[in-house]
């Protein structure tokens, strides 16, 4: 009988969940690879007994911008202290009636509309990965890790969305109204400005990558919806805070739970498979 698979669960919080007092018997670690160095210190600790590591996308301090995130150095540092799950939060606008701000979205697609990113690890450069990586996107999160989500989420009678289509644009800026309109018109539900690359990396490293958006407005295509703007965006961030972290507390657990080996069996092959020598 195979082993199973002990899993390790990183964790990328956005604006509003980085708060390392989610972990006990922290340490945190600085670390640094062939891609550069992570956003900031990686913190090391457990939830419910489940190994986990913590890492603030943006920096603890919230001093880098969308664009200027070292997806590559977070991704690859996760996978070297043994990650072999990423759960990240999101704050995104609505592009839906019925997706109201303070809900939660579980996207299982997206739409790439960002333009400045290394997107993989496969660049050709001396100290990167080998070869040349055409990773499938057909489903770019991992179903079994979202199923868990959601089922944690209807558990705690959390207003949520159990698919959606990201749009990720490249920032800082939010949209015009054409913009607003024209992703709408391309069925898009949700739109924020970090989902990729991050997703494309960690399916090149055979993680499970799921996702926890967190609508905070109706970006700016309502026509009674007025300007989207960083104050609202905040404080509506501090009531869904809350519920990502109950989520991802009660998730860690089950997820611990399952034996994973054929899972992750899985996406290691298909990234494997992906590469062009």
């Amino acid at each position: 009988m195979a082993k199973e698979c002990k899993v390790k669960i990183g964790i990328i919080g956005g604006t509003g969940l980085d708060n390392p007092d989610l972990l006990v018997d922290r340490k945190e670690v600085t670390v640094s690879n062939a891609y550069g160095s992570p956003s900031d210190s990686l913190i090391q600790g457990k939830i419910n007994d489940v190994d986990c590591v913590l890492l603030a996308r943006h920096g603890r301090k919230h001093n880098i911008m969308p664009t200027n995130v070292n997806y590559r150095a977070n991704i690859y540092a996760l996978k070297e202290l043994g990650c072999t799950h990423v759960i990240v939060t999101n704050a995104c606008g609505s592009l839906r009636e019925e997706i109201k701000p303070g809900d939660i979205i579980f996207p299982d697609q997206f739409i790439d509309r960002t333009t400045k990113r290394q997107s993989t690890y496969y660049d050709g450069k001396e100290t990167s990965l080998k070869g040349v990586c055409h990773i499938p996107m057909h489903t770019p999160f991992c179903p079994d890790t979202r199923q868990i989500l959601i089922e944690t989420a209807k558990d705690l009678d959390i207003t949520h969305h159990e698919t959606g289509t990201i749009v990720v644009i490249e920032g800082p800026r939010f949209s015009t109204k054409a913009e607003s309109h024209m992703f709408r018109s391309w069925d898009c539900d949700i739109i924020g400005m970090t989902t990729v690359p991050e997703v494309v990396l960690a399916n090149e490293l055979g993680l499970c990558y799921a996702t926890i958006a967190l609508s905070t407005d109706y970006d700016c295509w309502r026509p009674v919806e007025s300007a989207v703007c960083v104050e609202d965006v905040m404080a509506t961030m501090k009531g869904n805070a809350h519920k990502a972290t109950q989520i991802i507390l009660n998730a860690i657990p089950k997820i611990a739970r399952k034996d994973w080996s054929n899972i992750i069996k899985s996406h290691a092959e298909c990234a494997k498979s992906a590469v062009m020598l």
